[in-house]
């Protein structure tokens, strides 16, 4: 990291599980991180985080409730860097079996399907990251990296994947789009592999600069 001034990183608050985690997170490996529900604030800012856990409907629901939803649509529009997590990656994706009829932001193409047959539901473990194609999310992580995961849900691999692991078969744990990013696993509780993937997700906020 050079001198610059700390990126502003805007934590989405609708709400629903521990956000905070993700806010302090971000702090530790050097965003200027604020937990936030104000529009202004997340205009400003370089990046734009989306946590989530529960079940895809609620947090959606919430998300819609709060506004935050559109908030977060423009964010994605402005071209800055936009990383969603656990269930704040499946709400970018058009739709889930979990909640059938809710409709997700539809950010990324694909549906969130169930983790396949004959697993244990949730997947609730560390698991090793198969990268699909290079990220600078994933830069300096080496080739397999362990991360740490709890879902019954994925989305479904698309082009959009840049990281699979290896439960029952193939399943998304990675993905990207421009600068949309997105993991279904958890970087926050990660260790030094998941606090390594938030600070190349900081280097990227800050090439950005914040609005006024």
């Amino acid at each position: 990291m050079t001198d610059r001034p700390a990126p502003r990183i805007a934590v989405l608050d609708y709400g629903i599980g521990n956000l905070r985690s993700a806010e302090k997170a971000m702090s530790h490996v050097g965003a200027d991180a604020v937990l936030t529900a104000d529009p202004r604030e997340v205009e400003r800012a370089a990046a734009v985080v989306l946590p989530g856990v529960g079940a895809f409907g609620r947090c959606r629901e919430a998300l819609s409730a709060t506004g935050l939803d559109e908030v977060a649509l423009e964010a994605v529009a402005s071209g800055r860097p936009f990383l969603g997590i656990c269930v704040g990656m499946q709400l970018l994706y058009e739709e889930s079996e979990e909640s059938p009829g809710v409709t997700g932001l539809g950010v990324l193409s694909g549906k969130v399907t169930r983790l396949p047959a004959g697993t244990k539901h949730p997947q609730m473990q560390w698991n090793r990251l198969d990268p699909v194609t290079e990220s600078p999310l994933l830069d300096g992580l080496g080739e397999r990296p362990w991360m740490y995961f709890v879902h019954s849900f994925a989305p479904e691999v698309t082009a959009d994947v840049i990281a699979t692991c290896d439960y029952g078969g193939p399943v998304t744990a990675a993905a990207q789009h421009e600068m949309v990013m997105a993991t279904q696993f958890h970087p926050e509780k990660s260790g030094a592999p998941g606090l390594a993937l938030l600070r190349n997700f900081v280097r990227l906020a800050a090439s950005v600069p914040a609005g006024d």
